[in-house]
């Protein structure tokens, strides 16, 4: 694909074929995504692919624990429930969502569904948990390189023909990503990358978020008008 077609085509995918996905076409995205830029060139990130029975069983343990009212244990700074503006885009999202699947407002039960389906990293058929090294525990710049590399990920992930989804509840139990995802205890788990083959019958793979447009988001100063 054209840059151009990757940027405005990419979507997020929350339905996922059971297709495995072959690990040198993993291999290809996380090339491409590890092109990131970082601040001074120190690339912070480690990039865990899981997939297969290890992957089944964080799905088990972050679905059981959050059931079960065990805390969060996101490893970053949470930033608490959003307000304002950033609540009412977050609304939007949603709302665009349940519309495409059928679900009403008031149907606790299916809205709970789609929250299990975001603890399960919507079954897809891999996930890549993103970390960065402990030593940079306190250093923000780290973190923001990082969301560079997660960028990298699902844009180059798209050109490959495969759909991914930034997924933190789906590591919101952070020792059962630990456990069996193998991470070293001198890294931080950050977020993961759901990914997988879209699947071509779950409604919500269409929903495109809206943007604002250029003129709402940037100030233009020394320019000539």
């Amino acid at each position: 694909m054209e840059f151009e077609e990757v940027i405005r085509g990419r979507r997020s995918i929350r339905g996922y074929k059971t297709d495995p996905v072959p690990k040198e076409v993993i291999k290809d995205v996380i090339e491409l995504a590890n092109r990131a830029p970082s601040s001074m060139n120190t690339q912070p990130w480690h990039f865990h692919v899981v997939t297969g029975k290890p992957l089944d069983r964080i799905r088990k343990g972050n679905t059981e624990r959050n059931l079960g009212g065990v805390s969060p244990s996101r490893e970053i700074r949470m930033h608490g429930g959003y307000q304002g503006v950033h609540r009412e885009r977050q609304k939007a999202i949603a709302a665009q969502l349940f519309e495409a699947m059928g679900i009403d407002w008031g149907d606790k039960e299916r809205r709970h569904d789609w929250v299990l389906r975001g603890f399960r990293q919507f079954d897809a058929p891999v996930s890549i948990v993103v970390t960065y090294d402990k030593d940079l525990a306190d250093n923000d710049v780290a973190i923001f390189d990082c969301g560079a590399a997660v960028n990298g990920l699902v844009n180059a992930a798209w050109s490959k023909g495969l759909g991914a989804v930034i997924n933190g509840q789906g590591i919101m139990q952070s020792p059962v990503v630990r456990e069996f995802a193998r991470i070293p205890e001198d890294e931080i788990i950050m977020t993961c990358v759901a990914m997988g083959y879209p699947g071509g019958e779950f409604a919500a793979n269409d929903v495109v978020s809206h943007r604002r447009v250029v003129e709402d988001v940037t100030q233009f100063v020394g320019f000539d008008d």
